[in-house]
């Protein structure tokens, strides 16, 4: 089997593995008792904070541990507009935990801001945005399907001018690219370990100093009050050690991932007729490639792909088993030949450049007997 779907899930480093297994081992205690075993788990556990928070541009009190970027996002969109109603600027084609709380926000209207072609936020569509009513902003910094990477500069500029919170997905993003909380300029950020060869069920959320979310859940203080519930020690070791390793290795990691994904879109264009990369004209996240196979259709396509061995996706894995076409490929304006016969491939630290030769043929056979059939 070739694993080419890092961006829906990484696999666990036997580093992070071995981290998590010692603090088992030794965090017995619940972090919130006074005896020596409960003050044991909560010196771990805030180790493991000042880890993250270090290599994310943040200070320890800035970061809240949660079950993934998924709550993370919940708990900041929820936690930033309050009771207050309004717009809620955001482009189209966001991961689902960000559009599905916007969408079902009674007494908030979203204010979609337009993409161009390469899957970019239109600067002039965001000048003119409903500011003066606007409760937050929200925005993907790299796009789970395409990868395209934002300027966040001018939302940053807009939303300081006009005093509007804003909330930066960064899950997928984190250990592919360098990603500073401090320097980006949001209120609130979300992060999910299992993305960078981390533990699942394990996110932080990033939030600014002085800034308090209105709790979406009740029933403790912990994390700033924000999620209550007993720290996972263990996971949240497994997290920052993630995090270390990652940071230690990003210039040569993202060197390598990019490496192999030229080399996976140079071969797979030049070995299939009729390819199409979406947004190859945008920065990437330097493991990611959209492409499209016109002539197939992308859920067969997957399927004859996964029973020759290799696995890739149709867009988030969050949102499988949808029929849907793909939003953010609607969004930029590709054709409905092209968006229903897009796959997305993301390539990771494991793969090796004989595997990408190897999916190469795989997908060169498979595409031309559909094209054939």
């Amino acid at each position: 089997m070739i694993y080419l779907d890092y961006n829906a899930t990484t696999p666990l480093l036997p580093e992070v593995q071995e981290e998590m297994l010692r603090v088992a081992s030794i965090a017995v205690g619940n972090p919130g008792s006074r005896h020596a075993a409960g003050r044991k788990s909560r010196q771990l556990l805030e180790e493991a904070r000042e880890t993250v928070a270090r290599i994310l541009g943040a200070t320890p009190d800035e970061v809240v541990f949660t079950s993934g970027g998924t709550e993370a996002t919940n708990l900041a969109l929820h936690g930033m507009r309050g009771t207050r109603n309004g717009h809620i600027i955001l482009p189209p084609a966001e991961h689902p935990a960000t559009s599905e709380v916007v969408m079902n926000m009674a007494g908030c209207t979203p204010h979609v801001v337009p993409l161009d072609s390469q899957g970019l936020v239109k600067a002039e569509s965001l000048h003119v945005a409903p500011w003066d009513s606007a409760v937050l902003a929200t925005l993907l910094l790299a796009h789970n399907e395409t990868g395209v990477v934002q300027d966040v500069s001018l939302l940053r500029e807009l939303c300081v001018q006009r005093h509007v919170p804003w909330h930066l997905d960064a899950v997928q993003a984190v250990g592919k690219i360098g990603v500073n909380f401090r320097e980006l300029g949001c209120t609130t950020m979300a992060v999910g370990a299992h993305k960078f060869y981390g533990p699942r069920g394990i996110g932080a959320l990033l939030i600014r100093q002085g800034v308090e979310l209105t709790p979406s859940l009740r029933g403790g203080g912990q994390e700033r009050g924000v999620r209550p519930g007993t720290e996972p020690v263990m996971l949240a070791a497994g997290m920052a050690k993630a995090l270390q390793i990652s940071d230690e290795n990003r210039v040569t990691r993202e060197e390598y991932l990019r490496t192999l994904r030229d080399r996976l879109e140079s071969r797979l264009t030049s070995a299939i007729p009729n390819v199409v990369v979406n947004c190859e004209e945008a920065t990437r996240l330097p493991n990611t490639l959209s492409i499209a196979f016109p002539g197939c259709v992308a859920d067969a396509l997957l399927v004859a792909l996964d029973l020759a061995g290799l696995c890739v996706s149709v867009g988030s894995a969050c949102a499988s088993g949808s029929t849907k076409p793909s939003p953010i490929l609607e969004a930029i304006g590709v054709s409905a030949e092209v968006a229903k016969s897009t796959v997305r491939i993301s390539v990771g630290i494991q793969t090796t450049a004989e595997e990408i030769d190897r999916a190469v043929e795989i997908m060169r056979t498979v595409v031309n007997r559909l094209r054939n059939s």
